[in-house]
Formats: C-alpha cells, sequence, structure tokens
C-alpha cells in the first residue's frame, strides 16, 4: 500500500499532471492531422523528456500515444484518409457510416471504446507484468537470447507485406546495430575510418528519420488532401452505452486480441486493430452489413488497438524488448531517466510502476472529454494547410535530434534514415522490422556471445534448459513460418 501512496504523491504533481495535458492535446492534434502517425508523434517529443522529471517523461509518452491512436479515426471518418496507421483498418467502415449521416456516431464509438479498450489493456499490464517479472528474474543469458531473438521473428510475422520483405527489412536492422565498437570484442566494425561512427548509429535518430522524416517526404510526394467542410455536430457521446450493451462479445473479443498482440514484440495497434476488424466479420451474424458503415467492426477494432497500446508496455518494462514502435522509443527514454527496464523494476522501482498505471488510467478518463472537444474543431484542425505543417516538423526532427548529443552528424543520421524509410516503404519494405533489428540486435548479439563463453562453446545449454527449449521451438517455428507458407501456396497452385 505504501508503494501505491508513494505512486499517487509522484503522479499528483504540478510537473506530471501539466505534462499528462500538454502532451494529451499534442497528440491529438498531431493523430489527427493525415499522415502523422502515433509513432512519429511521440518521436517528436523524446527532445522535450530531457528536461523533464522521470515520471513525467513517461507520462507525455503515455498520453500523447493514447491521444494519437484514437484521433487518427477523426480523418479516417470525415475524408476517408486515415490519421494514423491503426485507423486504416475500419476507416472505410467509418467513412460509410459519415456517408449516411452519422459522423457523430461513428466518433463517438471511436473515443468510448478507444477509451475502455486503454483501460482494459492496463488493467492487462498490472495483471501480466507482476507474475512475469518474477518468472524473469530466473531468465540467463540463454532465455534472453531466444527472447531477444523471438522478438525479432514475431516482427516478420505481423508484418503486413512479404514476409520475405520484412526479414530482409529486419536484417538491415541487425546490420545498422552492428555499427561501431560498443560490441562484445571492441572491434571497430562498418566504420570506415569515420569517427562520429565509433559510438554506432544511435536509436532516436534512426526512428525519428524513419517515421517523421520519411513521412514529410511522402507529404510532398503526394497531393493536398481534400479539405473538409465546417460542420457542427449533434452529442457525439449518444447512444455509446447503449452499443456497449448491445455489443459485449465484440469488445470483450476486441480487448482480448489486443491485449495478445500488444504483448507479441513488433506487433502494435494497427495490427491488433486489422487483426480485430477481421475477426469481427468473421464471427458476425450480419457479415453483409460490414462495409456499409455498421457499428460492430468499428467497435471491436477501437477497442483493439487502444487495449494493446497498453498491453505493448509488458514486455518493454520487463525484458527491454519493444511491443511496438511507440514503447521502442520508450525504452530509451526510460533508459535515459534511470529507470532500466528489468523484472527487478518491478520490485526496486515498484512506486514508478504503480505511477506508470495510474497515468494509464488518467489519460484513458480525459480522453473523453478531451476527444470530444478535439472532435468539434476537427474541421478547422484538419483545414491546416500541409505546406505550413510540414516544415515545422522538419524543424523539430532537427533540432530534437542535435539536442541528443549536441551533435551535427545526428542531424545527417535523421536525414539519411529518413531517406532510408521513405525508399523502403515506397517499395513495400516494413520500417517497424528494421527499427527492431537496431534495437535488438546488440541484446541478441551480446547474449548469444555471452552464453557462449558460459559453455565453453557449447550449444546445448541454449536447449536442455525447460524455458530456453520452449522459447527455442517458438523461435524456430517463427523462422520457418515463412517457408512453410511459401510452400504450401506453391503447393496448391501445383494442384489446381
Amino acid at each position: 500500500m505504501s508503494n501505491l501512496t508513494q505512486a499517487f504523491h509522484l503522479v499528483l504533481q504540478t510537473d506530471v499532471l501539466l505534462a499528462i495535458l500538454l502532451a494529451s492535446i499534442y497528440g491529438l492534434v498531431v493523430g489527427s492531422l493525415p499522415g502523422l502517425s502515433a509513432t512519429m508523434a511521440v518521436a517528436l517529443l523524446v527532445p522535450i523528456t530531457f528536461y523533464l522529471s522521470p515520471i513525467a517523461a513517461i507520462a507525455t509518452i503515455i498520453s500523447a500515444s493514447a491521444m494519437a491512436i484514437f484521433s487518427g479515426d477523426i480523418p479516417g471518418a470525415l475524408l476517408r484518409i486515415p490519421g494514423t496507421p491503426a485507423s486504416a483498418a475500419y476507416t472505410d467502415e467509418a467513412y460509410a457510416m459519415t456517408r449516411k449521416g452519422q459522423p457523430e456516431l461513428a466518433l463517438g464509438i471511436g473515443l468510448w471504446f478507444s477509451a475502455l479498450g486503454g483501460i482494459a489493456g492496463t488493467l492487462s499490464l498490472m495483471l501480466l507484468a507482476p507474475p512475469l517479472a518474477d518468472m524473469a528474474l530466473n531468465f540467463s543469458t540463454y532465455e534472453n537470447f531466444w527472447l531477444a531473438f523471438l522478438g525479432l521473428m514475431c516482427a516478420t510475422l505481423v508484418a503486413r507485406s512479404s514476409p520475405v520483405k520484412a526479414i530482409a527489412s529486419m536484417l538491415l536492422g541487425l546490420l545498422v546495430s552492428c555499427i561501431g565498437i560498443e560490441n562484445p570484442a571492441g572491434t571497430p566494425r562498418f566504420t570506415f575510418g569515420v569517427t562520429d561512427l565509433f559510438g554506432g548509429i544511435e536509436v532516436i535518430p534512426a526512428l525519428v528519420g524513419v517515421f517523421a522524416v520519411s513521412e514529410v517526404m511522402r507529404a510532398m510526394m503526394s497531393a493536398e488532401p481534400p479539405k473538409m467542410p465546417f460542420r457542427r455536430f449533434g452529442s457525439i457521446l449518444k447512444s455509446q452505452w447503449t452499443l456497449t450493451k448491445q455489443y459485449v462479445k465484440p469488445q470483450v473479443r476486441g480487448n482480448i486480441v489486443g491485449i495478445i498482440i500488444g504483448v507479441l514484440p513488433g506487433a502494435g495497434a494497427d495490427m491488433a486493430a486489422w487483426v480485430s476488424y477481421s475477426m469481427a466479420k468473421r464471427f458476425s451474424k450480419t457479415p453483409e452489413k460490414f462495409g456499409t458503415g455498421h457499428p460492430e467492426g468499428l467497435i471491436e477494432a477501437g477497442a483493439s488497438n487502444n487495449a494493446s497500446l497498453a498491453s505493448g508496455w509488458v514486455p518493454a518494462l520487463l525484458f527491454a524488448i519493444p511491443g511496438d514502435t511507440i514503447t521502442a522509443i520508450a525504452i530509451g527514454v526510460l533508459y535515459m531517466k534511470g529507470l532500466n527496464p528489468g523484472p527487478t523494476l518491478f520490485t526496486e522501482q515498484a512506486s514508478s510502476m504503480y505511477a506508470l498505471y495510474i497515468i494509464f488510467i488518467i489519460a484513458n478518463i480525459i480522453m473523453i472529454p478531451l476527444g470530444i472537444i478535439m472532435i468539434r474543431v476537427a474541421s478547422r484542425v484538419l483545414r491546416a494547410p500541409r505546406s505550413a505543417i510540414m516544415p515545422v516538423i522538419v524543424l523539430m526532427c532537427a533540432v530534437g535530434t542535435f539536442a541528443t548529443g549536441n551533435n551535427l552528424f545526428a542531424v545527417m543520421t535523421v536525414a539519411a534514415f529518413g531517406v532510408i524509410g521513405y525508399v523502403m516503404e515506397r517499395n513495400g519494405f516494413p520500417v517497424a522490422a528494421m527499427v527492431l533489428g537496431i534495437i535488438m540486435g546488440t541484446m541478441v548479439e551480446q547474449s548469444l556471445v555471452t552464453s557462449l563463453m558460459k559453455s565453453d562453446g557449447s550449444i546445448i545449454p541454449f536447449f536442455n534448459r525447460p524455458v530456453a527449449a520452449v522459447l527455442a521451438a517458438m523461435t524456430i517455428a517463427a523462422l520457418l513460418w515463412p517457408v512453410a507458407a511459401w510452400g504450401w501456396r506453391s503447393m496448391r497452385v501445383a494442384t489446381r
């Protein structure tokens, strides 16, 4: 109880509450702008976290990401342009509801069930993390190796593009993680005599480049989205309680799917939304209504994407393995603020963990009133010219990354990875898989080398420990899955 009391004391500080409020407003605005993802919103906040207390820094990331995931529904419902990738799964459904003259209902569903899903995901974080932390205390470098490797494989499994392209992206990320002298041997690798590369490629500039700068480049190459005419909305939350009682099963199913997918390393809210919307149609008694403005799919997918947001922190806090690209950024902030992820975080700094839970709940509660306000001013926000927004984003990227180490090379890194991210996405290569490779490559290598040194070069301990054997089987299955899927498709084509 003392930890809980101390957690409330940490959260109820003026700087933390102000950080939650301002980050929430910021997340709502960024998420509602077409093409600006929740990950990009969080990445641009990183330089600001340098000057905040640890709890306030984490509060900005939690609040901004939760709000951005929801507000991505606003341009999707009104313009058929998803504000974030997590909104893309059900954009057509929401827009169909708007064409039927029910934009308030579509946006109300997104707001109400996103908030409920976020609270459900927070409860899963509170219930799942402590027992998993106790189990993780028994992990050795053998288990850590397989866990990190499994995270890389999960990133390829959940990629919507070709598994081969996802694996190629992941391998590129692993190659980038090899740059520098921060490896077990302490030998310069791929530095080409450039002293700035001796420290390796920093994660934050790479993230900002592939997610923010690439979006700016994509916007430069595409036409200006249509402007939304000003329109006054009616009651936003009307009928939401009736829908909650009517669609209990889709809501619960969406929460469960979101929680499970969130825990998988590398999956994220967008994958949770796609899977949940597909499941809603699969199990619906009226699948023919999908695509015509039917609320069932919106409810299940909306609940799922925000539930996955909170549960994605489980692997991040326990194993420093990002559940999604947002927690990938959060891990860097946690290390920077001395809250090193790991199972001991739940024992040595339990009050900070309780504070994190409280922030999640506060963010999802205030999402409702702030979301209503955001929806009512949506027409003005969505009509902001892209030519005015994009230069500000580029400036924030440059200034923010320069501040990470007062180093001009970081700005060059952002520009380089912006080009890389743009080229990759133009050709169907998922940048999220590359980012996971960059983040987890060092962990995979260090765990492998340390384990081989402990076993005197033997690989038997990688398989004869119970937990390691289970993780190894899961990892090998994930590795062989693309090959098996390709073989199965080839056999079906050959038999026709």
